[in-house]
């Protein structure tokens, strides 16, 4: 299985297209408010884990794999797709470690997408 980049270029080149002229304010937009709310749905997860919150939970690996996808952000997209799926089909037992995966994963996406910020 080849290793999920962690922003797809073309994901951007999409943004961009979707206002073109604007120098970028659109992406930048989208992306500062990606950054922003991302660490809330991480901070979901982990209080609805601790909660034992399994729709919570699930809805919030929801959430942030969707709009990961929506910017691009592919390997933590696939975290939270992992994340989502384990939740449905075994509960939280275990998710734990994933979660972590997803920190670790949105930090390496902020990383990348802060430099199209600058």
């Amino acid at each position: 299985m080849s290793e999920l980049p962690i922003i797809d270029p073309e994901a951007i080149v999409g943004l961009r297209e979707l206002n073109p002229g604007d120098g970028g304010e659109f992406l930048k937009e989208i992306l500062g408010i990606y950054i922003e709310d991302t660490p809330k749905r991480i901070a979901e997860l982990r209080a609805s884990l601790a909660a034992g919150d399994l729709a919570s939970f699930t809805r919030a690996a929801h959430t942030i794999k969707g709009s990961s996808a929506n910017v691009g952000a592919s390997a933590l997209r696939g975290v939270a797709e992992r994340l989502e799926l384990v939740s449905k089909r075994d509960g939280l037992a275990g998710v734990a470690p994933i979660v972590a995966d997803c920190e670790a994963a949105f930090a390496r996406a902020k990383a990348e997408l802060d430099k199209l910020l600058l």
